[in-house]
């Protein structure tokens, strides 16, 4: 394993509660827009800049955490910075349009996603559960296309699709978040 994997690993297992925290988020944001249905997309609007600044923020605290740790902190604040942005646009520009929304969002995911993957390969010979973050980032791109290709697609397919993506994403946060959490512990007791 060679130093730089090593210490984006390191980043990873010492903010672990972090990628919990993001996953978590995620989650409940999904089952809420699953849960409400019917929502307006003024409210929905509201709940994905809350999410994406929320997931933006808790990216450069990452990033923040581990900059002296690894020379590819970078990576991880540009993609935290992303999240920001989009959410801070989403708050400044309310009346943005459906179609204009979903290009966002498609961007969003789209840039979040090639991030999430470029980390996932400095880990992949690093870490077990490398690949979660990898589907994780496959499944943004995917995400992002389909709204691309789909643009005309309806508010509540629109919503479902959304909350899906949020679910399977913050799951496999969730899920990267204890694996780096076993392999901090196994590192530690390894030293």
């Amino acid at each position: 394993m060679n130093i730089a994997e090593n210490q984006l690993t390191t980043i990873f297992s010492h903010s672990w509660w972090i990628l919990l925290l993001r996953g978590i988020i995620a989650i409940l944001f999904g089952i809420l827009l699953w849960l409400q249905p019917e929502i307006s997309l003024v409210a929905m609007l509201l709940l994905f800049g809350i999410f994406t600044l929320m997931d933006g923020i808790l990216g450069i605290w990452t990033a923040v955490i581990g900059r002296k740790m690894h020379e590819h902190w970078w990576v991880l604040l540009l993609w935290g910075f992303i999240g920001v942005g989009v959410g801070v646009l989403t708050f400044v520009i309310p009346g943005i349009t459906a179609l204009a929304l979903l290009f966002y969002i498609a961007i969003w995911a789209i840039a979040t996603g090639t991030l999430q993957i470029v980390a996932a390969i400095r880990l992949r010979k690093e870490m077990a559960g490398e690949w979660l973050l990898i589907l994780g980032g496959l499944a943004s791109l995917v995400f992002g296309i389909l709204l691309m290709a789909q643009p005309a697609a309806g508010a509540l397919a629109l919503l479902w699709l959304i909350g899906a993506y949020a679910i399977i994403f913050g799951i496999l946060l969730v899920s990267l978040a204890f694996k780096t959490r076993t392999f901090g512990k196994q590192s530690t007791h390894n030293t």
